[in-house]
């Protein structure tokens, strides 16, 4: 029996997974991680270190419970545009900026100014902009890799460095449909040296590193392969493959995906297309979802009311739900009121009168992508806190006209090791 490993590194935590040759789960681990720093003018920051201890600290536990003989590879996905710039030896330079680090802002409008407006490297907390503000600081001189989270730990699981996968590439600027660095980011002075290698997620890499295969008693000849971001990450745990499958999470906002055969963009509405095995994944997010009824309502009166929710008879009231003034997609107003009222006095016509409201947005996010020309979905996996609530389920169903499956995994570790998995066999 093959033994493959998934590795998740998240905003609150680490997670590992361990998973055979049958795809079937036969372990996890999770270790807690601190709290990024915060620092003046929007930055957000960790030392890469405590990312490292982590990684250790999981696959110790993974393999306390299994063992290391039949384990044949190892990947790793990371928070998009968390980025970092280390020395030839991998070495970090400086702490790394996290995904929401919005601190290079004078950078974002270089960028602006040059690139085509349907790259997904816009704005300041673009992996991009991070990389033009991190090269600009003093000390960077000795620089030779600009690293996202993922790249970093892979690289230090095999002792190589200056790759990554193209999911993670986007949002510093890597052209998917050509497959290249673009030109202009000559314009805007990328230091083309820093820039890693693109490859697709699951391509092997190395080998695990002696050092640490003699540490944690692996086999010298487990295979490092490329992961992914961990949204795209948690997409391939769900087991969507086709044109027309769809993947809808339900957090704190909705975020909605498809399969399609090309890919398809449009900034307006923040859409972008990703790389997905020889397909392309398509997707936007709303600003509604989750965080909405968390304004009105607690997890337990939101329990407490679902069992008796009545999704047969429709509420039909014409909400749209926003935490806040704003949305992107589908609809494209930074000025657009949140809409709910009227309010009736019964909470539980009111909780189903929003629930409804997100379905429809989810409807029109799904209609908006098949307007542009993705393929409308055939059938939809949800993933998310919202993926429990089963009457939500046959509420979405009705206004989508689309079955509504719940994955048996969607955890972003357990696609890692599929990605893993699918390595070793090229």
């Amino acid at each position: 029996m093959n033994l493959f490993v998934g590795i998740d590194v998240g905003t609150s935590g680490c997670r590992a997974v361990i998973i055979d040759d049958s795809g079937k789960l036969l372990s996890r681990a999770v270790r807690a991680l601190p709290v990024p720093r915060r620092t003046e003018q929007a930055g957000v920051q960790q030392d890469p270190e405590i990312w490292w201890r982590a990684v250790i600290a999981v696959l110790q536990q993974l393999f306390a419970d299994v063992g290391t003989r039949s384990v044949r590879a190892v990947a790793v996905d990371g928070t998009s545009a968390s980025l970092l710039l280390a020395d030839a030896a991998g070495q970090p330079l400086a702490p790394a900026l996290m995904y929401n680090d919005a601190r290079a802002v004078d950078e974002a409008a270089r960028i602006a100014a040059v690139a085509p407006s349907d790259t997904a490297a816009q704005g300041a907390g673009s992996a991009l902009a991070k990389l033009l503000w991190l090269q600009s600081r003093p000390g960077m001189s000795k620089a030779r890799y600009a690293l996202h989270q993922a790249d970093w730990i892979a690289g230090r699981l095999c002792d190589r460095f200056g790759f990554s996968d193209c999911n993670n590439s986007l949002k510093l600027g890597y052209d998917p449909v050509n497959r290249s660095w673009p030109e202009w980011l000559d314009s805007v002075g990328v230091k083309r040296r820093l820039l890693p290698e693109v490859v697709a997620p699951g391509t092997p890499v190395g080998c695990i590193s002696p050092v640490l295969a003699e540490r944690l008693g692996l086999p010298p000849t487990v295979t490092v392969v490329t992961g992914t971001t961990d949204s795209t990450a948690a997409v391939f745990a769900t087991g969507v493959s086709l044109p027309g499958d769809a993947v809808t999470s339900l957090g704190s906002t909705i975020v909605v995906k498809v399969v399609a055969e090309k890919p398809f963009f449009c900034s307006r509405y923040g859409i972008y297309s990703q790389p997905f095995r020889r397909l392309w994944l398509v997707g936007g997010a709303s600003n509604s979802g989750g965080a909405v009824l968390r304004q009105f309502f607690t997890d337990e009166q939101m329990a407490e009311m679902s069992v008796r929710l009545n999704p047969s008879r429709r509420i039909c009231l014409d909400y749209y739900p926003l935490p806040a003034v704003g949305e992107r997609f589908p609809v494209s107003d930074l000025s657009l009121e949140p809409r709910l009222t009227p309010r009736p006095e019964d909470d539980l016509r009111f909780f189903q009168g929003i629930l409804e409201g997100i379905a429809r947005i989810e409807r029109r996010g799904y209609r908006l992508l098949s307007a542009l020309g993705a393929p409308y979905p055939g059938v939809i996996r949800t993933v998310g806190g919202g993926a429990a609530n089963h009457a939500w389920g046959e509420i979405r169903r009705q206004i989508l006209g689309v079955p509504m499956i719940k994955p048996a995994f969607s955890e972003a570790a357990y696609g890692t090791a599929l990605l893993a998995q699918g390595g070793c066999k090229k």
